[in-house]
């Protein structure tokens, strides 16, 4: 056996020599058949593998956080459109290359969604990066010019996230608008903003820029606009309320 599994792993197949012992004593309990055998220690490969290439997936996506739409509150912002929501996490607009469009004050979900959304989309098959703007503006000082586009380009789901909390340079900006241009319906693009559509021409900074950038991302868009009250301040009050009764209580 200890040959076998030598070989085995000698053809890249680790997971089967990792479970040939336990499926081999299963085999012999259980009286399998060959085929039943074989095909308990394919499936046992396909699986690992494709758990590490979600494991990959999901560190190549550089999520600030991992968040699930469970752990998301509905019920604190009722004007968050549920059914949409669930609609967007099951990753059909990632297959139609078509874009979703997050406006909201900080602190109600965006990036919560945003990541909800690209985690859902790796669990489909897709691969994804997530950038926050500031990502974005050090990305941008850091690489070239080939290989900063060649990075947004690659990804079923770009993942742009706080449009509008940093000004970009010209430059940056040229980039942007050229990435948005070379996504334009053949890959989907994520961008959160607490900024309205009519402020993005001041965000850029070149109004002829941002029509275009918005002329094409907005072609095959759905579009979710959060109202409300900060999950932040939720919990900051929280804390100061049971910070208040403990001390009545003392």
């Amino acid at each position: 056996m200890e040959t076998l599994i030598y070989q085995l792993k000698s053809i890249r197949l680790s997971a089967m020599a990792q479970k040939l012992p336990i499926r081999l004593q299963e085999a012999t309990a259980n009286e399998l058949p060959y085929l039943d055998f074989i095909k308990n220690l394919v499936d046992d490969e396909l699986t690992i593998r494709k758990d590490r290439l979600l494991n990959r997936r999901l560190k190549q996506a550089q999520f600030p956080y991992l968040r699930t739409i469970e752990d998301f509150d509905f019920s604190f912002n009722p004007s968050i459109n549920k059914q949409q929501i669930k609609q967007l996490a099951a990753g059909a607009f990632i297959a139609k290359n078509e874009n979703v469009l997050l406006i909201g004050p900080p602190g109600v979900g965006k990036t919560h969604l945003a990541v909800v959304f690209g985690i859902n989309a790796i669990h489909c098959g897709f691969s994804v990066l997530y950038r926050s703007i500031f990502d974005v503006a050090k990305d941008i000082n850091k690489k070239s010019e080939d290989d900063i586009i060649d990075l947004f380009l690659k990804p079923h789901l770009l993942i742009i996230d706080e449009l509008g909390m940093k000004n970009l340079s010209q430059h940056a900006t040229e980039i942007f608008l050229e990435v948005i241009h070379r996504r334009y319906l053949k890959r989907s693009t994520i961008i959160a903003t607490n900024r309205p559509i009519e402020d993005w021409g001041k965000i850029i900074g070149d109004n002829a820029t941002a029509s275009a950038i918005l002329d094409r991302f907005l072609e095959n868009v759905h579009f979710i606009k959060i109202t409300g009250r900060s999950y932040r301040m939720k919990n900051l009050s929280s804390k100061n309320q049971k910070t208040i009764v403990s001390k009545n209580k003392n």
